[in-house]
């Protein structure tokens, strides 16, 4: 199933912390937190300003961006679960 996101939000998938600290310390699955990491997997076509014009997005399909940790909607798709967000929601794009 493919999924195209409409207006101004993404569709993003979760990417895994880390689950050893830099010391060598394994961190079991039960004491772990939700990633607010991810990569973007679908982009809308933008926000519509006051004008009618389409504002286009500031971020592509591929981009590694931070949210919050509760931020977006959780859906399952193919086993896959995946966030629908607003692009508001999203803090930052992890630049390699």
């Amino acid at each position: 199933m493919k999924l195209r996101p409409l207006h101004d939000r993404v569709i993003v998938k979760r990417v895994e912390n880390e689950t050893k600290t830099a010391s060598g310390i394994v961190i079991p699955d039960s004491a772990a937190e939700k990633p607010d990491q991810g990569e973007i997997l679908a982009v809308g076509p933008g926000k519509k300003n006051d004008k009618g014009e389409v504002v286009a997005m500031g971020v592509k399909v591929g981009d590694r961006v931070l949210f919050g940790k509760y931020s977006g909607q959780t859906v399952k798709v193919d086993g896959d679960e995946l966030l629908v967000m607003k692009e508001e929601d999203l803090f930052a794009v992890v630049e390699k």
